[in-house]
């Protein structure tokens, strides 16, 4: 075993190991060079090769998407045609070869037009390009049938479009257009018949939509002819429907995204007694998640898929509609103070909008789970953080640490449990990989002096190979408490955040991901009366404050936290969901660096029984419900309310 230099990407051809290679750029991009993409495919099943690397651009000041793809050739650059439907956007997703990393590299006047870029999740269909795409001098046209009046949007996984809670008084389904990312089925996909990796059949899944160049659409008209097909003396059979459309996952009782839409726009009935608002007539226009974000809920394709998402539900609007988007997703890293690219290009898209866009997201569930550390350093002063890796952990592990501006003096130490011998100590523009005895990375540190994860100071990645695999050869990281410390050598006091990503498994799966977490003897674990806060006086450096999703500390974005049923405990224990930020932050004051968010703009209800955790509603087949914990549940209810304030 060796401690290496990042060695030259195969893709990008960046050598991550020279000199100023690694400031500036996404560190995950590195890491996963570093290691072949090992993260980014399914157990036992050979990766993709690589063709088109997903990206999400931020271009600078001043630049916009045309101008990109007049100055760009669609060999080596391909945007989705949406993103020029909306004039004088910086943001945007594309798919590139490898001679784009080249022209960046050779090229002044590209890299004088992109500020930053980010990775997506390069998996399943991702890395084969897209179908239709931006050409220089092009004018896209929108799409027809747009949507008019007040639209709720969503973007989610599981959405039941042919379930009875969304249909009008007339019968129709109010889903006008329903976009799922996916190309194939087969693998991990939960439901599907079996585990070959076949593409969907656009005679049942629907087209391709030009403007976005890959997935599948289906229309309001192709949901209605579909349930009409269906329909035996009276009643829709939807499971066989969902068999027919290719949409497997539905046969499922419960599904993440059916639940959230139901919360945000079904009508009255066993649910909600005598509910008829505003909401509950709107249109809907629904995306999809592909599943490789459902299986990763480390968020590593959600930039790209989140984003593409936003933008076909934007095309399949009207000039004059009024649009709320709910996002009930999220991860835990990141910089937290809203400067992310996928924040950046929310809050981007709805200034454009002036307005008439409205999105909505869950303040996040981790904050009981010891995935956050903040504290200040005094000149000379040190910390060390111990981060709990868990065995037979089938997945990777990350911790951000965030530094500001003015942080130079700052270094990081890494010792693995019980191997003193390879304990890492590195300064700002460094970086580095232990190998095992073939070479294959199993963990690297990357500590930049400024990253494109965020526009503030910068941020080191620690990133960890699984602990455990079913793969005889798979290379794996020591489990146990490693040791992170912070040393401040500079002039000056540093706050500093530590993030640990998130790595649970989501609704219904079976990834093998366990979550990792922050130690240390003070903080309080035992569930007292007092103990669901941090505490003043407590010398801990691991805080719930600050545990927040990282896709909702945007300027323009509308964050929303958990309240529960009041019982007959204190009001300020009752009122709040044990695992959702508060408002106001109940800690102790401690210093922050500049912008960082910690309290949610709003409250809505997740826990609304004293007894049971969450909220009832719409299950996948029409007239069953089911229970859903979490601030999910918050971020529609506030997407609800938005809706019924247009009428």
């Amino acid at each position: 075993m060796s401690w290496r230099p990042l060695p030259t990407g195969e893709f990008t051809g960046i050598d991550w190991s020279a000199p100023g290679a690694i400031d500036g750029m996404d560190p995950y991009l590195a890491w996963a060079e570093a290691d072949g993409f090992m993260g980014y495919h399914a157990p036992g099943r050979e990766p993709v090769p690589i063709k088109w690397m997903p990206l999400v651009i931020g271009l600078r000041e001043g630049v916009d998407v045309r101008q990109l793809v007049d100055a760009s050739s669609t060999q080596w650059l391909r945007i989705p045609q949406a993103y020029l439907l909306v004039p004088g956007l910086r943001h945007c997703s594309a798919r590139v070869s490898r001679e784009f990393f080249r022209q960046w590299r050779t090229r002044p006047v590209l890299r004088e037009l992109i500020e930053r870029f980010e990775l997506g999740l390069p998996v399943e269909q991702l890395p084969l390009g897209l179908n239709e795409f931006c050409t220089p001098g092009c004018h896209p046209q929108p799409p027809r049938q747009r949507v008019r009046g007040p639209v709720l949007g969503v973007i989610d996984g599981g959405l039941a479009i042919a379930n009875a809670a969304f249909l009008d008084p007339k019968g129709r389904t109010r889903v006008r257009h329903f976009w799922r990312q996916d190309n194939f089925y087969g693998g991990r996909w939960p439901g599907t018949p079996d585990h070959r990796r076949v593409p969907l059949d656009p005679r049942r899944a629907g087209p391709r939509p030009d403007d976005m160049g890959y997935g599948h659409e289906l229309s309001r008209e192709d949901i209605d002819r579909v349930r009409a097909e269906f329909t035996r003396r009276g009643q829709v059979d939807e499971e066989a429907l969902y068999q027919y459309v290719q949409l497997w996952d539905l046969s499922r009782p419960v599904n993440h995204g059916t639940h959230v839409t139901g919360l945000a726009t079904a009508p009255g009935g066993p649910l909600n007694p005598g509910l008829d608002d505003a909401a509950s007539r709107s249109a809907i226009v629904a995306v999809q998640l592909d599943w490789a974000n459902v299986l990763d809920t480390s968020g590593g394709a959600m930039n790209v898929s989140v984003l593409d998402g936003l933008m076909y539900i934007v095309s399949r609007c009207a000039e004059d509609a009024d649009i709320v988007v709910n996002v009930s997703w999220g991860t835990l890293a990141g910089p937290h103070d809203g400067s992310s690219l996928l924040e950046a290009a929310m809050d981007e898209l709805v200034d454009k909008l002036g307005g008439r866009l409205r999105i909505t997201l869950p303040a996040g569930n981790g904050y009981q789970g010891r995935t956050h550390a903040n504290a200040t350093l005094a000149p000379g002063e040190s910390l060390p953080l111990h981060w709990r890796i868990q065995p037979d952990d089938h997945t990777q592990s990350f911790l951000e640490i965030w530094l500001p501006d003015g942080a130079e003096g700052v270094s990081l130490s890494v010792a693995p449990p019980d191997r003193p011998e390879q304990a890492v100590t590195l300064t700002q523009g460094q970086s580095g990989m232990w190998t095992d005895a073939q070479g294959q990375p199993l963990w690297t540190l990357i500590y930049p002096t400024r990253s494109a994860l965020g526009e503030r100071g910068t941020c080191a990645l620690l990133a960890l190979e699984c602990t455990g695999s079913h793969e005889h050869d798979h290379p794996l990281a020591p489990c146990g408490a490693w040791t992170v410390t912070l040393r401040n050598g500079g002039r000056r006091a540093v706050v500093f955040d530590a993030y640990v990503e998130r790595d649970d498994i989501a609704l219904g799966l079976h990834t093998g991901g366990r979550q990792s977490y922050l130690e240390d003897r003070f903080y309080d674990t035992q569930g007292n009366l007092n103990g669901w806060v941090d505490q003043p006086g407590n010398p801990t450096a691991i805080r719930r404050s600050g545990v927040f999703n990282s896709l909702s500390t945007g300027r323009r974005t509308v964050s929303v936290g958990g309240t529960r049923v009041a019982d007959t405990g204190p009001q300020n224990l009752s009122r709040f969901a044990r695992y959702s930020p508060q408002r106001p932050d109940p800690g102790p004051a401690r210093a922050q660096r500049p912008g960082v968010k910690l309290v949610p703009e709003t409250l809505a209800a997740c826990d609304d029984n004293p007894a049971l955790w969450g909220v009832r509603s719409t299950g996948s087949l029409s007239g069953s419900s089911v229970r859903l914990a979490g601030t999910s549940s918050s971020a529609p209810k506030e997407a609800r309310r938005l809706l019924n304030g247009l009428s």
